[in-house]
């Protein structure tokens, strides 16, 4: 007698089989893009020179379509902060504080402090990657000499 466990995994479909075979090649573009295609093929240039011509007469919408192809909008924004130079993980709570400072004047928003904090975070590990592996070092030089 089979258990409703082994019947229901033969009626799944088999690994590397589609669903329906038949169906639009994969890669394939439907037959409405196609078709775009088709008609923007021979006029695309006769529609940008249109657009240029919309956004030199002042229509904002095609300026802004033109300018966010040509010119995509940044991916955050240039942040300018005090920061006290960090050579070692003594240095790290004084950057931090240096921080916590400035979003508590106003100077940086909470958001950039935390990024920048991530940021000293990331130093961090840096600085106890490359002091741990200096000790570790230290240590094996010593136990090859005894």
């Amino acid at each position: 007698m089979t258990t409703e466990k082994e019947q229901s995994k033969d009626t799944r479909f088999k690994r590397g089989r589609s669903g329906n075979p038949g169906g639009r090649r994969a890669g394939s573009r439907s037959k409405a893009l196609v078709a775009l295609d088709a008609l923007g093929e021979g006029e695309a240039e006769a529609i940008v020179v249109a657009m240029v011509e919309k956004a030199k007469g002042g229509d904002a919408t095609a300026a802004r379509t033109i300018l966010d192809r040509v010119w995509p909008a940044r991916k955050g924004a240039r942040l300018t902060f005090d920061l006290p130079e960090v050579k070692t993980a003594e240095d790290l709570p004084d950057a931090v504080a240096a921080v916590t400072r400035q979003v508590a004047e106003g100077e940086i928003s909470p958001d950039e402090g935390a990024t920048v904090v991530t940021l000293l975070e990331a130093h961090r590990k840096a600085i106890e990657t490359s002091e741990l592996s200096a000790r570790v070092a230290a240590l094996e030089e010593r136990m090859t000499k005894k």
